[in-house]
């Protein structure tokens, strides 16, 4: 039987709160972007809403690969998912842009609310996190 250490149950904590909210936004972007344009406004709302939790994810996916390493190599291991995020992000946001089936606007609120909501639970979730500095 393997026990969870205090970081991974952080990690578990933070993924799940994070793709509940994420799920959260979908849904209420997903109303709005109808009622803004509903043959474009839902698509918008669930690609930004997906790209959030993809690009969530990866941030903890970096964290959990780094810390198994040495200091050197969880910061080249953080820097390294941020990198690949960052160039996705771009090619992705460049595809969208000449996209037609993509409302702008929506998707641009959908991953801003994503975002920041993501950061906030990230916040929060650390703060009141109990993780000793040495594991036995």
């Amino acid at each position: 039987m393997t026990t969870t250490s205090s970081a991974d149950q952080l990690f578990i904590k933070v993924l799940a709160q994070g793709s509940l909210l994420i799920g959260l936004i979908a849904t209420v972007g997903s109303v709005v972007g109808y009622f803004v344009d509903s043959e474009k406004g839902v698509p918008s709302a669930l690609i930004g809403a997906s790209l959030a939790l993809v690009f969530t994810s990866l941030t903890l996916a970096s964290v959990l690969i780094g810390r198994r390493l040495s200091l050197a190599g969880f910061f080249g291991a953080v820097m390294g998912g941020w990198l690949v995020k960052l160039i996705g992000f771009a090619f992705v946001v460049g595809f969208l842009a000449r996209a037609e089936f993509i409302n702008g606007p929506v998707l641009f609120f959908t991953l801003v609310a994503a975002i920041l909501g993501s950061l906030a639970i990230d916040t929060i979730a650390v703060l009141s996190a109990r993780i000793p500095v040495v594991e036995g």
